[in-house]
């Protein structure tokens, strides 16, 4: 069995529209505008939910990825989000980042790809952690399942580095964030 490291306290960390299943899981899985996130948590995804908007849901995925070591993949499935394309803006993320300054995804085609509460350690760490699977705009129970059951199989173990903490604010989407790292923590600005 691949090593497992502790996810965050009171993981996950962010509330949404999701359903939690195993935390040891390597698989996270946005359904993003579909509401089918009971088939892959049935599979034995660790998170499984939608993500309709290319800023503050894209946020809440990666809080919620990176406070979880053990999250080695994650699954974009579902109907692609019309107008925000969000499945776009989060592949945009993972492959190029985004400004530092702006925050600005790099590349995402969405209305408003903008990752204002994540600083910049947070989508390294994003980029580092995941391997994206792209089922974009597949609703298929059957293929679902059979990926995130394939990405078990390949797991890789948690990540070296433990539970990465970001406090998006979600009260009133300050422009600070706060980064905890073991017992540690610092406070970070963000554009």
């Amino acid at each position: 069995m691949a090593d497992k490291k502790p996810t965050a306290d009171n993981w996950p960390v962010v509330s949404g529209d999701y359903i939690v299943g195993d935390p040891e899981s390597p698989v996270a899985v946005t359904t993003l505008a579909s509401h089918n996130e009971d088939i892959p948590a049935a599979a034995g995804a660790a998170i499984a939910g939608p993500c309709k908007t290319e800023n503050l849901g894209i946020e809440k995925v990666v809080a919620n990825i990176i406070s979880n070591p053990n999250i080695r993949f994650l699954i974009l499935c579902g109907a692609e989000v019309q107008g925000h394309i969000t499945g776009q803006s989060i592949q945009a993320l993972h492959e190029n980042g985004c400004d530092p300054e702006k925050k600005k995804i790099t590349g995402a085609t969405g209305a408003i790809p903008f990752v204002e509460n994540i600083p910049m350690e947070g989508v390294e760490r994003f980029q580092q952690q995941v391997e994206l699977v792209d089922m974009i705009d597949n609703e298929d129970g059957g293929a679902i399942t059979a990926k995130v059951k394939e990405c078990i199989e390949k797991d890789p173990g948690a990540l070296e580095e433990d539970a990465l903490l970001i406090d998006l604010d979600e009260e009133n989407s300050k422009k600070a964030a706060k980064v905890e790292k073991s017992s540690k923590i610092e406070d970070v600005e963000v554009a």
